[in-house]
Parts: C-alpha cells; structure tokens; sequence
C-alpha cells in the first residue's frame, strides 16, 4: 500500500482530524501571484476573438483542427480574465475585493479558493502559426511568453512514452503544471487534493469548450514527469507536472490520424572517410552528444518566504508519473462505481436543452456565496441536466477504457425541488431516476456538517455530492491514481457549473464539510466510496447588488 492510501485516509477524516500543520496560519501579506511571471519573456499577444464565438454551420467534425484563433479563445474562456467580480455575497474576501490589489477575476474555469495554481504550456511544432518553441499562457495578458525557441515536441513525445496511442502522433502539446506554494500558501498539506481537481476542472473546460467545433480532448495522465519537469525549467518537487493534451492542427504536418510523428532531432553524421589509398586512416570521432532541451528563463517568486510541507512533498513524489507504470485501459474496471442502491425508482424528466452556448454559460459563470433563495424552488427539467451532464462527465485519460464503465457515483440532497420530495436520494444514469435514500428534509445535516460560514445550504435546491472509490482506484492503478480520482472530481464540478450557468441557476461547489458524516448519512459505511465535493444548485436571490465594472 502506497503513501497515496495514507494522504486519502487524512482527507476523507481532516473535519475530524486536522491535518499537519494543525496550527497553520496563511500570510496573506506574502502570497504568491496568482499567475507565473517571466520578467525577460517576449509576450505575444493572442488575437481577440469575438466575445460570442459559434462553431461553424456545417456538422460537427467539419473544423480539421485548432488554428491560432481557436486556441485563442479557448484559452480566454478557460484560464483567461473574463471579468471582474464586485458582487455583494457572503465569502470572507468581500471587504478586500475593491482594491485593486487584491482584485478577484472571474474565469471561465472553477478554481479552489480561486487561487488558479494550474500552469498552461504550449510546445508548438511545425505546422503552427507561430515559430516553434515552448510557450507559457500568460493568462492576465491573455498572451503567449516563450520561453524556448526550436521544436521541442519531440521531447514531449519521448517522454510519453511507448503506449501513449494516438498522442504519439501530435505536433503540438499543452502541459499542464502545478506551482504548488501557489495554492500551499492558502491550503498547505491539503493544497495536493485541491489542485488535483483544479486540473481536471480546466481539461473539462476545454473538453466543453472543444465539442463545439468536434475537436477532441484527451489527456495523457502516466508519462516521465521528471523529463517534463527538466524541459520545462522546473523544480519537480516545486512544479508538479500533472498532464498532457496533445492538439490536432489545422493543416500540420503530421496532425492527421495515424500519422507518423515529425523524427527526432540525432547528431550530424561524421564526414565520410578519405580513402586508404591517399591517407592512413584514422578513429572516426564520436558523435557529440545533444542536450536535452531546457527553459532557462524562470519563474520570479513575489513572496519573501516559501514554506515546505512534508505532506505536500510526500503525497508529490508518490504520485509522480512515470510512462513505464502506464497501467491497461481494463484496468480500472476494478473500481467502477457501484450500482445505484435505494427504494423505488422516481422518474425524472428528459433534460432540457441548455438555452445559451457553452462559451456564454462559461463566461456567465459565477458562484453563489450565500445568495440562494428557496423561496424559488428549482424546477426539475435543469435539475436533471445538472445530473445527467455530470453523470456523463469522465476525465477520459488513456487509462480509463472508451464505453467503460464510469468511475463516479451521484447523490442529491434535495430540498426545494419542484415534483420531488425532500430527502437523501442516489442517482441512476442508467434510468435516469431517483432512487431514495433517506427520507426527510436534509437541511439541518448539511448545514450541521458544513465548516465555513458562505453559504446556507438549506436555501439551495438540492446539494450533489459526488463519489469515486478512491482506495479501488489506488489499487488497480497505483498511486498516481490519486490524481485521476482528483482530476475526476474536478471535471464533474466543472461539468455542474457550466450546466447550471448555461439554465441561469445560481451554483456553488465547496469541499469543506465532514466526508465521514455524509458518507455515514448515505449508508456508504463500509464501502470505499469516498464523498469528495458537495455542489449547490438553486435560483439566486433576485435583483443582486452588483457593480459593472467594465462602464466605470
């Protein structure tokens, strides 16, 4: 059993048991920024696409592939400054929110603590408009800085490894990284959890975002980390490498289907040797070795102190990636979410369709802090969407099986749903039914085992609580499974906000709550079933105090 058992164990029991450092206190005078900074980068600007970009009239599948414009506005919607957020709620932040120092942006992409520790590279290969190289997103300039001029795709690609399958044949990559201190200031030993789910949460965006032009997203989760982390000029133990996203282009050499990847870059050849018969022959040199390629530009921390956690550092190097420990796709079919258990099946109404796009709804999205207002009860058309679409949500790396079966389980406390009674019930995908659990209004156990003070959860709709069996996970595929199961997680609460977003529901996700009591109040004692997030859906209060900053 790997240390990824152990730090799984302190998460699901820290509303019972604190996790070290117990007494830890942040320094919010010396955090970090909330973005990594190249003083001596050239920063390129990405061209501004429109604030309401649609896919193309003809059928899905139609576009061949990102071109700069479409990376462009992806990266906007995702990680990019979409507005910012001067709305009166109840989160601790309010009273600091208008100085401009401490300015809160909104994104397209949940973030825990809206810390946004997720770092994006781009290593473009021929075929690009731009000259290959490696480039960092620099998501307040919404532009490219780069940090690496020549083709480094061959790097990425090496270090994914034999067994990467179709990724094998891209010419152009983004590697996601974590800066750890970047959310550890905040969060310490838990930050590990926190960010895990900050990367599955941006991949689902850009999933979401990429569907509408019938452009895929497949990150590649088992590949050497360590490589990755020396191409990228990072310390691993400070900069976690967490994924891979290959990119098909539009009319790159190569970025077809089964097509063979560019070569790799070998010394030059030896001059051929001068005949016996005019010169004595000599040793042929040996051929200069080529170094690896490295960033040399770094990052410029702004805080004065920068702590370490043991936890933080052990949970890292257990989960660390290396491309030989790529388990088989059948592999997790080990830890497949159990079947829904639960009296009578309750129907529940087909899933409306979303009235706006997925780029509007990315946009629009925001979370409640306190502004729920049961005295509009959520239909039961968009409750049903919020569970069907995240129901459908998998992280879809390449050890998780196409068609197989899903990792994640559904819960919804529901509390003021129009046609449902309130009470504790499981969610069948399969029949799209409710299934009951636990009779009764559930608003006293979520409020009872909720530990901040931003939102009263008896005012929402219904509470959704996602689960995976985290220990099976663990198991089937080792310890760097521990950054599927929170990569998982991420892309369903961010599956959930877009949903809600796109019927105009207000919509909040938190982590802190007991695990152990939800997983005792839903009969999971017993199980491995781990409650990882609780999501809040339900009408905000109408007519809120709100300040445009974009007409000051």
């Amino acid at each position: 059993m790997g240390y990824a058992h152990v730090y799984a164990h302190e998460i699901m029991h820290r509303g019972r048991v604190p996790m070290e450092p117990a007494d830890f206190v942040p320094d919010w005078a010396d955090r970090p920024r909330k973005a990594k900074f190249h003083p001596d980068a050239e920063t390129l600007p990405l061209p501004q696409t429109p604030e309401s970009p649609e896919p193309p009239e003809q059928a899905a599948g139609a576009v061949r592939g990102f071109t700069l414009p479409l990376l462009s506005g992806m990266l906007r919607d995702s990680y990019g400054l979409t507005g910012r957020r001067l709305a009166v709620q109840a989160n601790t932040d309010l009273a600091a929110l208008p100085h401009y120092t401490h300015a809160n942006w909104s994104r397209g992409t949940a973030s825990g603590g809206g810390l946004y520790p997720v770092s994006v590279h781009w290593a473009a290969g021929p075929g690009g408009p731009l000259t290959p190289g490696l480039y960092h997103y620099a998501p307040h300039q919404h532009g490219l800085r780069r940090l690496l001029a020549g083709d480094v795709t061959g790097e990425v690609r090496s270090a994914l490894g034999p067994g990467a399958g179709a990724a094998a044949a891209a010419t152009h990559y983004l590697v996601l990284g974590v800066k750890y201190w970047q959310n550890a200031f905040k969060y310490n030993s838990f930050s590990f959890h926190a960010v895990s789910m900050d990367v599955g949460a941006l991949v689902q965006t850009w999933r979401l975002w990429a569907a509408r032009y019938g452009l895929r997203i497949d990150p590649v989760l088992w590949f050497d980390e360590e490589r990755l982390a020396r191409l990228l000029g990072v310390a691993p133990e400070e900069e976690g490498i967490f994924a891979v996203v290959p990119l098909t282009w539009d009319g790159a050499p190569g970025s077809g289907a089964g097509a063979a990847p560019a070569p790799a870059v070998t010394p030059a050849a030896a001059p051929a040797a001068i005949p016996a018969a005019t010169q004595t022959p000599a040793p042929a040199p040996a051929p200069t070795p080529v170094a690896a390629p490295a960033v040399r530009h770094r990052d410029v921390e702004r805080s004065r102190r920068v702590l370490v956690f043991e936890t933080l550092l052990r949970i890292h190097e257990a989960t660390a990636g290396r491309a030989s420990d790529r388990p088989a796709p059948e592999a997790l079919d080990a830890a497949a979410a159990f079947p829904p258990r639960g009296g009578d099946p309750l129907p529940l109404p087909a899933p409306p369709a979303p009235p706006v796009t997925t780029g509007r709804a990315l946009r629009e999205r925001r979370s409640s802090f306190g502004r729920f207002d049961a005295s509009r009860p959520l239909a039961a058309g968009p409750f049903a969407a919020a569970l069907a679409d995240c129901a459908a949500t998998a992280y879809g790396t390449e050890a998780e099986r196409p068609g197989g079966p899903p990792l994640t389980s559904l819960y919804a406390f529901v509390n003021h749903v129009e046609g449902i009674a309130p009470g504790a019930y499981a969610y069948d995908p399969a029949s799209h039914t409710l299934r009951l659990r636990v009779p009764g209004p559930p608003g006293s156990f979520l409020q009872r085992n909720y530990f901040l003070s931003n939102y009263n959860l008896e005012q929402a709709g219904a509470v959704i609580v996602p689960t995976v069996r985290t220990t099976a996970v663990l198991d089937a595929v080792g310890d760097r499974g521990y950054r599927l199961v929170g990569a998982t997680i991420g892309a369903v609460a961010q599956t959930f906000y877009t949903t809600a977003a796109a019927f105009g529901l207000g919509a909040g996700v938190a982590l802190g709550f007991d695990n152990i009591s939800y997983r005792e109040e839903l009969g999971l004692t017993g199980t491995d079933e781990a409650p990882l997030l609780i999501m809040l859906l339900g009408h905000d209060r109408p007519r809120p105090a709100d300040f445009r900053h974009e007409i000051a």
